[in-house]
């Protein structure tokens, strides 16, 4: 066995730098500049886009003429084509629908997912592992689009505002997240509950839930966006274009670049239409404002809520 002599003391190896700039430590001034720096340009990247949207959202015909396309800061904002959008017509509608959609599917689909996580999440309930195997099984298989159209046309869902409900009401991947959050709780302060004559709802509405607020929040914000964001079952479901929601509205006449008539918007007699490209870049708006507007309520449940159901399941 070998014994350290004091005459002698241990060299340590200098510890490396991992810096990107050579002789700078992570923490020194010049890589918090680069860092800053960095960020600066991603921020930068990310907002010009967004700006020249809504800039062009804002402009005059003028000006839109004069940019022959996107203009980076309208001289004379005018909200012309949000106007000739929100008063009626095709677009106002497929707001309402899009938000009653959201609205509708997001409650339903929270009440669902949180039924069967709670079920799934307490050992020994009725037929727990054949649900979980086929919850997990329809992550890993999915039915394909011929064997769902047919399954929505015999349950006579074509052209319903079902059809854009039903088929993603429970998420699989979301089950899962709430039921690792719930096994998460502690098992004694269910017992304590269920000895003092709780019945399985009262734990769940007075207990569970109460703890859950940040999972439930986050999951909530993922049926949310994924019911705004849809489109492809529109697609295929809805025939009348009066029942479009507001990304099939953003598919057929931003991406594929139709022509708004008369009819599907609404202006003043006589007056112009405003220019394709505003009313293009309104429908754009207006379609991600509802999401960004509701993100930064749940952002600061993000982290706390699918970090801890994930990890301690």
């Amino acid at each position: 066995m070998t014994t350290l002599n004091p005459a002698h003391p241990v060299r340590r190896r200098p510890q490396r730098s991992y810096s990107a700039i050579p002789g700078e430590t992570p923490g020194s001034p010049p890589w918090r500049v680069l860092k800053s720096l960095v960020l600066l340009v991603c921020v930068v990247l990310v907002l010009l886009p967004f700006l020249a949207i809504v800039s062009t959202s804002l402009a005059d015909t003028v000006q839109v003429t004069k940019a022959g396309g996107y203009v980076m800061w309208p001289d004379h904002p005018s909200f012309d084509a949000y106007k000739a959008l929100l008063n009626g017509g095709l677009v106002s509608r497929a707001m309402l629908v899009s938000v009653g959609v959201t609205v509708v599917g997001t409650a339903l689909s929270l009440f669902c997912s949180i039924m069967l996580a709670y079920g799934l999440s307490r050992p020994g309930s009725y037929g727990h592992r054949p649900v979980l195997m086929l919850l997990l099984m329809s992550m890993l298989f999915a039915p394909g689009v011929i064997p769902s159209y047919l399954m929505i046309k015999q349950l006579h869902l074509i052209n319903s505002y079902w059809s854009l409900i039903l088929p993603g009401l429970i998420n699989g991947f979301n089950v899962i997240v709430l039921r690792s959050f719930f096994m998460s709780i502690p098992k004694e302060l269910i017992d304590s509950a269920r000895i003092d004559g709780a019945s399985e709802w009262k734990i769940l509405t007075r207990i569970v839930l109460p703890l859950s607020k940040a999972s439930v929040a986050v999951i909530g914000l993922f049926y949310a966006v994924t019911y705004w964001n849809a489109f492809f079952n529109a697609l295929l479901y809805i025939n009348d274009a009066a029942k479009w929601p507001m990304q099939m509205v953003l598919r057929t006449y931003v991406i594929n670049n139709a022509q708004l008539s008369g009819g599907q918007v609404d202006v003043a007699a006589g007056a112009p239409l405003p220019p394709s490209q505003s009313l293009q870049a309104a429908i754009l708006v207006l379609s991600i404002v509802p999401i960004v507007v509701v993100y930064p309520f749940l952002q600061r449940h993000m982290n706390k809520g699918v970090m801890v159901g994930a990890v301690k399941g």
